[in-house]
Order: C-alpha cells, then sequence, then structure tokens
C-alpha cells in the first residue's frame, strides 16, 4: 500500500521518464492572476502559456501544486472535517501539453499511470466525456480499452471547461473510481445520477481545443493543449482502500499527535472525530501560507489565514486542549511534507512564532467572546426566536476576534442562524474597506493591444546590462491609452516598443529608466519604462522636437546619472537582505522592495520591532560590506541548481527554467534580473533612516545610499551644530546639556501644576463669596481664563464645597473649543437639573453635553458664544420667576 509521498514520487517520475519537465509548486499567492486569491489549480501558474502571452523552453510539464480553495464560491468551511473529501489547502497532481501531444497521448498516460504504476484495477474505472466529444469516445475504446457501456456522456456543466467567459476552453474527460456498494447512496445511485463518493472522481483531463469570442463561437485553436488535475488526498485514498481522505496515511499522523495532545481514548466520538479532522486540514493550510509569506491580518489573505488559525484553536479547546498548540501541529506537518515542499522547513522558525502568536492572541478574548455569545444565544432560546443577530457577530468579531464562520459552527449547534447580511452592512459601515487588493490594474487594460498583437514569438531585446546606448527599429506605437498610432508628433505622449532597447522596465521592485531618444529628426523624452508583459519592455515617451513613425531607426540613451542611483540602491538591498538574516535570524526574507534613484525601501518578515541595537549593527554590516568593496558578479545558470547553490528567491515570484544570479563574495546571492553596480565599493555609503510595521508579522526599512546618505548626514551634522550653538554646548556636552533642560522643564512644570491648583482653590473661595440671587437661588457665572476641564473641575468643586444651595456655570475654551461645566444642588432638582439646564444653553456654542442631576459639561465648535450661553441660562432662571419655563423645553 503506498503512501501519499509514494504516490507523488510516482506520478513525478512517471511523467519525467515520458518527457515532461518537472516545474516547482508555484506559491499559494498567484504571481500572474490579479483575479484569483489563492492559487486554486495546477493550471493557474500555466495561465499566460496557455493564452500565448508567454513563451517557455519546454511543452511539456508535471506538477505537484499546492491549492487552497477557501473565500468566494468555495467559502464551505462549515463541511470541512464533516465530510470525507473537503479541504481547504490540497496538492493537485496534474500534466501539461502546451500544443504538444494531445487527446490520445494525454488518455494513454493517465491509463498507464492508474493501471499500471498504481495498479488500479481497470474494472472498478469508469469514465465521462463530453455529450459531443465521440473523438474522446473512440480514444478510450481504442487505447485504453474501456468498454463502452462504462464511458458515460455528460453536459457542460459536468464536462466542459472553461478559462473564462471568453478565451481557451474545451471538453474534458473524468476518470472514476468504483468504491463498491458499500459507499451507494442507494438503488437510484449511478454516474451522472447522484452526487455521493459511490463513483469517485479521482483525475480530470481536460482537452483544451477552442477559442470563445465575444459572440459564444467556438474556434479551434491553432495548437490544442492538455490541462489535467488529480487531488492527492483522493488518489491516496483510493490506493490506501479508504472511505476518507482523513483516513490516509498523512492526515492520520497529524489526528494521532492531536488526540494524544488533547488525551481523547481510542473510541472518539463524531464531534471529537470532526474537531481532529479540522485541525489536522487547518494546521496544513496555515503552515503553506505563512511558508508563502502571508501572514494574519483583518484583510485578504491575511483574514483567511486568522480565521483558519482560529477556527482551528477553538475547535483545539472543544477537545480539552489548553493553550497554545496548532504551531505543534504544524511542526508534524514540515516533517511529512518538508522534503518535497523546502519551503516549509526554512519557514519553520518564524512560522511557528507567527502561527503560537496568533494563538495566543486569540486566547486572551476566546472566552469572554464565548460568555457574550451563550448570553445571547440564551437570549433567544428563552424568547423563541431562531436568527441571532447581526449586531451580535459584529460585536464578536469587531471586540473579540470571533470570525464568522466560528459563530456559525456554534450558532449551527444550537439550531440557530446568524444574520449575516446585518453583519455584512455593519462589516462595510465600519471598515469601508477599499477595493480588493488583487483587483486587475490597468496596465492590463492598456496593453491589451499589445499583449494581442506582439505575438508569442515576440521578445524585446534588452541590452542594459551591458550598454547605456543603442540603436533600435520602433515596432509598436500606441497612444497614451494604448491604441496603435503610426506615428507621434512634437508635443505628444504615448507609449514605444523598440526592436531592442538599453531601457530596463519597472519590474522586481526596481523603477524604470528614464532617459532619451534620439530620433531621424527630433527629440524624445523617456518619462518611464516598464515591463507590462513577459519579454516586452515599453517607453513612455513625449515628443519634444520633430515627429517619431513605426519602422523608424532610433537612438536611445538612457540617463546614466539615475541608472547608477538605482544600481546603488539596488546591490545594496541585497547587502540589507543578507545584513538582516544575520542579524535577526534566517526567518528573514523580502517580502517586497522599491529601488528608486534617491532610496530604498525593504520589506521582510519578522515578528517584532527591530531593536536600536540591532539597526546598528545591520549599518555595520552593511557598511563593511561596502567598505570591503566586493566585485558583484552575474551568471545565469538552471534554477534547480542556483536554489542548490544557496541562491534566495523572492516569495511568490515566477522563474524562467534559467535564472539569473547576482553574487556579492560570499555576502549575498540572489536570483534578480536587475541592474547592479560592479562593486560594492561603489555604493559609497549606507544608512537606515525609519525602521516600522506594515502588517502582522511584516516589517519595513527605508534607507539611503551614496550621495542622498552623505546629505543626510551632513543635515544631521548641521541641526546638531545648531543646537550646540542655541545650547552653547560642546559635542561632547550636548546630551547631557538637553537633559538638563528637560529636568527642568518638568520641574518647572510641576511647580506651574502646583500654582494653578492654588490659584484655582482660591477662585473657588471667591466665586462662591460673590454670588447673586436671581429668583430666590444663589447664582454664579464666570468666564474662566487659561484652564482646561480639569481645572473648571477643581475650581467647581470648590465652589460646591462653600455653596449649599445655589446654581453655578464656569465657562472656558481651551485650544479655540469652548467648554461649559455646570453645578445645580440637590435641593432645586425638583426644579432643575443640571443636564436640563446644559442642554437649553449648550446650542449657543453649536454643541451639547450631559451628566449627572448635580453636574453636568458641554462642549461645542463656537467659542463666541460662551458669554451668551451665561446670558441664557441667567435669562431661563428669570423665566422660571415668571413662570414661562419648565425645565427641558
Amino acid at each position: 500500500m503506498p503512501s501519499s509521498s509514494e504516490i507523488r514520487d510516482k506520478f513525478l517520475e512517471f511523467f519525467q521518464d515520458n518527457g515532461h519537465t518537472l516545474v516547482p509548486s508555484s506559491s499559494l499567492v498567484p504571481k500572474d492572476d490579479p483575479t484569483l486569491l489563492f492559487t486554486n489549480a495546477g493550471m493557474v501558474q500555466f495561465k499566460k502559456i496557455f493564452l500565448g502571452q508567454e513563451k517557455t523552453a519546454y511543452k511539456r510539464a508535471v506538477t505537484s501544486q499546492k491549492c487552497l480553495r477557501v473565500g468566494g464560491k468555495h467559502n464551505d468551511l462549515e463541511n470541512v472535517g464533516r465530510t470525507a473529501r473537503h479541504h481547504t489547502f490540497f496538492e493537485m497532481l496534474g500534466n501539461f501539453s502546451f500544443g504538444d501531444y494531445f487527446k490520445k497521448e494525454a488518455i494513454d498516460l493517465a491509463w498507464r499511470f492508474l493501471t499500471v504504476e498504481l495498479g488500479l484495477s481497470p474494472d472498478r474505472l469508469f469514465i465521462t466525456i463530453y455529450r459531443d466529444d465521440d473523438d474522446a469516445m473512440e480514444i478510450w475504446q481504442k487505447v485504453a480499452g474501456v468498454p463502452r457501456d462504462r464511458i458515460f456522456r455528460l453536459g457542460e456543466k459536468d464536462n466542459f471547461w472553461s478559462m473564462g467567459d471568453t478565451g481557451p476552453c474545451g471538453p474534458c474527460s473524468e476518470i472514476l473510481y468504483d468504491q463498491g456498494q458499500k459507499m451507494s447512496c442507494g438503488p437510484d445511485c449511478g454516474i451522472g445520477v447522484c452526487d455521493c463518493d459511490r463513483y469517485l472522481e479521482v483525475w480530470n483531463l481536460v482537452f483544451m481545443q477552442f477559442d470563445r469570442d465575444l459572440h459564444g463561437n467556438l474556434n479551434p485553436l491553432p495548437r490544442p493543449s492538455i490541462d489535467t488535475g488529480m487531488g492527492l488526498e483522493r488518489i491516496s485514498a483510493v490506493c490506501q482502500g479508504v472511505s476518507s481522505n482523513y483516513e490516509t496515511d498523512f492526515f492520520r499522523e497529524l489526528i494521532d499527535y492531536t488526540a494524544r495532545t488533547a488525551n481523547l481514548p481510542q473510541g472518539r466520538g463524531h464531534e471529537d472525530q470532526v474537531a481532529l479532522r479540522v485541525i489536522a486540514d487547518h494546521s496544513r493550510a496555515s503552515a503553506f501560507m505563512v511558508a508563502d509569506g502571508i501572514l494574519p491580518s483583518n484583510e485578504g489573505r491575511g483574514y483567511i489565514l486568522r480565521r483558519l488559525i482560529r477556527r482551528a484553536y477553538r475547535f483545539g479547546r472543544n477537545i480539552g486542549i489548553q493553550g497554545p498548540f496548532l504551531h505543534q501541529v504544524c511542526i508534524q506537518v514540515i516533517r511529512a511534507m518538508g522534503r518535497a515542499f523546502p519551503e516549509l522547513e526554512q519557514a519553520q522558525g518564524f512560522m511557528t512564532k507567527v502561527i503560537k502568536q496568533e494563538e495566543e492572541r486569540f486566547a486572551e478574548t476566546l472566552d469572554k467572546g464565548l460568555v457574550l455569545l451563550e448570553d445571547e444565544i440564551k437570549k433567544l432560546k428563552d424568547a423563541q426566536q431562531t436568527t441571532l443577530p447581526g449586531e451580535v457577530a459584529f460585536k464578536l468579531y469587531d471586540t473579540y476576534g470571533f470570525p464568522l464562520d466560528i459563530v456559525n459552527d456554534i450558532a449551527g449547534k444550537n439550531n440557530l442562524v446568524v444574520d449575516e447580511e446585518g453583519y455584512t452592512r455593519l462589516m462595510e459601515l465600519q471598515k469601508k474597506r477599499a477595493k480588493a487588493a488583487w483587483k486587475g490594474a490597468d496596465n492590463e487594460n492598456v496593453f491589451a493591444y499589445l499583449s494581442q498583437s506582439a505575438g508569442q514569438d515576440f521578445q524585446v531585446d534588452f541590452l542594459g546590462y551591458r550598454e547605456l546606448s543603442s540603436t533600435g527599429r520602433v515596432v509598436f506605437l500606441l497612444d497614451p491609452e494604448g491604441s496603435p498610432v503610426k506615428s507621434l508628433g512634437q508635443g505628444e505622449q504615448g507609449w514605444l516598443v523598440s526592436s531592442s532597447t538599453p531601457f530596463y522596465g519597472e519590474s522586481g521592485g526596481q523603477t524604470g529608466d528614464k532617459g532619451r531618444i534620439i530620433l531621424k529628426e527630433g527629440r524624445a523624452k523617456v518619462l518611464d519604462t516598464l515591463k507590462p508583459l513577459p519579454g516586452i519592455i515599453v517607453h513612455q515617451i513625449e515628443i519634444t522636437s520633430g515627429s517619431l513613425a513605426v519602422d523608424q531607426e532610433i537612438q536611445l540613451v538612457v540617463d546614466e546619472g539615475k541608472r547608477v542611483a538605482i544600481a546603488r540602491n539596488h546591490t545594496v538591498t541585497h547587502l540589507l537582505h543578507a545584513a538582516l538574516r544575520r542579524v535577526l535570524g534566517d526567518h528573514v526574507r523580502q517580502a517586497g522592495s522599491l529601488v528608486e534613484e534617491n532610496r530604498l525601501r525593504f520589506d521582510f518578515t519578522h515578528i517584532k520591532a527591530v531593536e536600536r541595537e540591532e539597526i546598528a549593527r545591520i549599518e555595520e554590516e552593511v557598511n563593511a560590506s561596502i567598505l570591503a568593496d566586493i566585485p558583484v558578479e552575474t551568471m545565469e545558470m538552471e534554477h534547480e541548481q542556483a536554489v542548490r547553490q544557496g541562491a534566495l528567491a523572492l516569495f511568490g515570484e515566477k522563474y524562467e527554467h534559467k535564472v539569473r544570479v547576482v553574487s556579492l563574495g560570499d555576502v549575498s546571492m540572489e536570483l534578480c534580473g536587475g541592474t547592479h553596480l560592479k562593486s560594492t565599493g561603489q555604493a559609497g555609503s549606507f544608512c537606515i533612516v525609519s525602521e516600522g510595521g506594515v502588517a502582522a508579522g511584516m516589517r519595513r526599512i527605508e534607507a539611503l545610499t551614496g550621495w542622498a546618505a552623505l546629505k543626510y548626514w551632513q543635515d544631521k551634522r548641521a541641526c546638531i551644530e545648531s543646537l550646540q550653538n542655541m545650547l552653547k554646548a560642546g559635542p561632547d556636552q550636548l546630551l547631557e546639556k538637553v537633559v538638563a533642560i528637560q529636568d527642568q522643564l518638568r520641574q518647572l512644570s510641576r511647580e506651574n501644576k502646583s500654582l494653578k491648583e492654588k490659584l484655582s482653590a482660591e477662585a473657588g473661595s471667591q466665586l462662591a463669596s460673590s454670588s447673586r440671587d436671581i429668583s430666590g437661588i444663589n447664582f454664579i457665572a464666570r468666564m474662566i481664563e487659561n484652564t482646561d476641564m480639569n481645572g473648571l473641575r477643581k475650581i467647581m468643586d470648590d465652589i460646591r464645597s462653600r455653596m449649599e444651595s445655589g446654581i453655578a456655570l464656569l465657562a472656558s475654551q481651551n485650544k479655540s473649543k469652548p467648554m461649559l461645566l455646570l453645578f445645580v444642588s440637590k435641593d432645586l432638582h425638583d426644579r432643575f437639573t443640571a443636564p436640563q439646564l446644559i442642554k437649553d444653553i449648550a446650542s449657543e456654542i453649536n454643541g451639547g453635553g450631559g451628566g449627572r442631576p448635580d453636574l453636568a459639561q458641554a462642549g461645542g465648535t463656537d467659542a463666541g458664544g460662551l458669554e451668551r450661553a451665561m446670558a441664557r441660562l441667567e435669562a431661563l432662571l428669570n423665566e422660571q420667576r415668571q413662570g414661562f419655563f419648565e425645565p427641558g423645553s
């Protein structure tokens, strides 16, 4: 009985032996598809190849792709652990043909792998095909020998695959495995009739042979392709003879480990089994997400990770596990899958810290949130209601960090439903979230014509590694919106694609080059350079004199000063990455960067703020490498070879078979396509100007090099010299002088506060003795200068201690904001209360207020109304004497 790992190895080796190139799994964060939240199928990393937008050195590929399906139409978390097949994370085994072989070879390869390599009985395999696919019907019979009565024709819903509303599509054929009568749903069980697990789909072969146009017409593709997918978890269950994916070897290890942690007995109940399965599933997903650079947050992918960690933690509590535990389960995931996915082992230290920290954060609020939820459920049951209000679900999320699915789980167990519409409405009102970050970029629309017209074989010859000036021929000219034009005249802007160029197009965090173009009769400025499509470099230009036309010969000249400044920052970014890993630890990985002419920005994974002493050490490490004047060497090699030699790669970046490696002696070795210095000494110097957090577990450093760093230190020195002159202190005395001044200021502040309190007490005494009689009521109304609400309260406390009966109003303004404080003695409460009176007079300062019956306060925006407010209060008391005033009127 083969293990899951052995099945994976067999699959990859079988297809490599049959001429397929082994392509590593891409990241769970899709690199080239902004419409997807996560990579959810094996074909995602090949999408641009299928669309003809990207070229590749191989025509056959095989992968074991890590996938995640949660959120959107796959948002069925409540089924995970409760059914035999539902997962968040899963592995998709797939073989692909890009215009090479087609149906016959795809069917033959799949059949041979299942029946020969895995030894599955042909008698238990059934086939479905698209209803009109006569070719597939014939091939399955002739090539694989499948009897006609075991091949079923189904409709478009089941057996036709599309990439979208338009574009590549085609019929598909599914291979089903008969698990036997014991898995049948009843007498009506059958293929295409029911959804039970007797006839289990194990492999889907997609025959990509059409291009659907805007009118829905299916036009034959010039190079039909193959895309197949087989879930490793499903085929493992079949090969191991078990009825549930959770009974396979890999899941059993995780479930048994968690059961031992919880001290659960062998004969576990249904809900305990569900909890163990949920934890096993979510631990896999969490481990792979963190390894791919996703960190817990309240938005996007990070929120999905947070939900999974917290959901698993709550299920752990349900089976008696106290305290953080999921990070330990993730270590078991690494042990089981680290050989196949080395990124797990590389991220182990950082991963366990991130997941444990998230568990601890949730643990702080879980119990309080559960008490609130249980109270609400009891109230609903007592009132015989069945819907948990959206306000309650929102409060549990906002205050206690409860994801909605946890609330749904608990509500469902109590036969309640959650008002999700109300919850969503409140989320939108509070968050007002921007459109999701994975929506497509504008450049894709601007360069749509270029994408369709350039052709798969067209590629700009980039000469910028060796030259800063070269000649080329104008291949494409576009207007600012991306439409093709034959020429551009003086004063016009647009986009230019040349046959060759020394200009670097923005990519990998490095900004694009600027410079000029010398025309046959005129000049143009290069405002920016982009790389919107693989192999295509686009110049944003403005014609300053003359005109430019398609097919014209031109000379392209890069601004050397700007290029060198960018190269300084890019080379030093590599030094910074290496220094961070040496000082903070190997868990540090680049999570993004921006390399400009004047500065560099570097985002990296680290779970806490970088301490001042660590920043000093990082600066020393980088500057030491600069002073060592290390040669910068570049070379091209195969991706696997570069990784074996220790080259670092960027999270989620997609690399070609051949990669460019940038080495800085024994200090740094990274995969990089950017432009660099000839040696590190050309960077001059380096300084960090800021360090801070940008997300949970992610930090950002901004830094300067070369002339910008020198200017920064010169400005600092000028500032220090100005302080020395102001304080009349030498460099060695400056800090001591500042500390002395701070001590002096604190002492003066204490003395000032004491004096104010003394004056306030005296003011209260004086005011209490200056009351007037209005309608038989002792009345005080006074404006107090230069105080805040605390100062008013101290004066009022003194007045109250001396006024047995009466009304006192104090007014002031602080930073142009008006304030009122009103006292009404208890014996007058049958006629007036402080909140009633303050409500009437606060309108004069364009504000409002409230408080206790004896003391109320108000604030507003119109300080000019303070005198009117005091006059208004006196008028109200006079009206009361005449019988016109009713409190609160």
